[in-house]
């Protein structure tokens, strides 16, 4: 990773050098993920489990509530960019959002605005109500065709689990073919062993969702990236979704794990009781570390934990900042760090 971080700063030494109008398409560029923690509307909609984030509920979720989230989760987003001095993300995914129109609601506020962020979502049939979506700009990417992939998945009696779909936008990014995957894998709840032959059937299906784009054409890039509700070491991860912790020959049939790095220094981008998990990553697909005419797509990988976002004071100090601890309302931003990579 270290090679990866020189090349950086020599890109943007050399994007400095330019013409103002021709840094934006030299410029590396950053894609981003982040889980936002129950970004709910105040509205009570027939169907959807969203009783809980309502200004009738013990979380007493009101307009001016709502509108510090959207003001705290905007924040984040612009200050990604500005914290590695590159432009704020190109493309960038989210987890835990309720419909698109929390999603409007978010690209419209004052720090996203001149941005002009697209959305891509969908409703999915998640039994918390909640969906991952995909916002992005159109100067940098271009969408050509978008799915939404459900997966099927039972508990211990044979009962379906309704649970997110997992999005797929494919298009051209800067110039190159490439598959944007945003997943949100089921979650650890009723017990981290009960749990895991659930992910391990996510990340079946989403190994099976790259194996298809390989197929139809190896030479396109691949981002993978979510909630996968797991850390790099766990098998949804390294058995079932085959990512690995080092560079592979492009046609590999691993995948590569940006993120694994830092969980092996002991980071990550939310933590329990004590320890820190890396959920939220990016898996590629070998191509980016592929050396062609002396260039390597991937220059850093990250995760966005900057002090503002942390918890100051009592029990939970060091932690993500949230915005509830039960019905407890802080005030915060999120239970989870962004992460995010950045490419040449």
């Amino acid at each position: 990773m270290k090679s990866f971080n020189i090349l950086f700063w020599i890109a943007c030494v050399a994007m400095m050098t330019l013409p103002i109008g021709c840094r934006s398409i030299y410029s590396p560029k950053m894609v981003a993920f982040y889980n936002v923690e129950n970004l709910f509307d105040t509205i009570d909609s027939p169907g959807v489990n969203d009783s809980e984030f309502t200004p009738e509920s013990k979380k007493v979720w009101n307009t001016g509530r709502y509108q510090r989230k959207l003001e705290n989760i905007s924040s984040v987003i612009a200050e990604l960019g500005r914290a590695e001095q590159v432009e704020a993300p190109a493309v960038m995914g989210l987890a835990e959002v309720e419909n698109r129109m929390v999603v409007e609601d978010l690209v419209s506020s004052i720090p996203l605005e001149r941005f002009k962020y697209k959305i891509i979502h969908k409703d999915s049939p998640d039994a918390r109500g909640i969906d991952v979506a995909l916002i992005y700009r159109p100067g940098y990417f271009k969408p050509k065709h978008t799915r939404f992939v459900p997966l099927h998945i039972q508990n211990e009696e044979g009962e379906p689990i309704p649970t997110r779909d997992i999005l797929v936008a494919s298009g051209k990014f800067a110039g190159k073919k490439m598959h944007f995957i945003v997943c949100h894998w089921p979650s650890r709840y009723g017990g981290r062993e009960r749990s895991i032959p659930m992910r391990n059937a996510a990340g079946d299906l989403t190994r099976s969702i790259v194996d298809s784009l390989r197929t139809e054409d190896p030479s396109s890039y691949i981002v993978v990236m979510g909630d996968l509700n797991d850390d790099p070491v766990d098998p949804a991860v390294r058995n079932h979704l085959k990512a690995g912790f080092s560079p592979q020959p492009e046609h590999s049939d691993s995948l590569y794990n940006a993120t694994a790095s830092i969980f092996l220094k002991g980071k990550g981008t939310l933590c329990y009781r004590g320890k820190w998990n890396l959920f939220d990553q990016f898996v590629l697909s070998p191509n980016f570390l592929t050396s062609k005419k002396g260039q390597q797509l991937l220059l850093k990988t990250g995760v966005f934990n900057q002090p503002f976002l942390w918890q100051q004071d009592g029990d939970y100090r060091g932690y993500p900042f949230r915005t509830f601890v039960g019905n407890w309302y802080h005030g915060g931003y999120s239970d989870h760090f962004p992460s995010y990579i950045i490419i040449q």
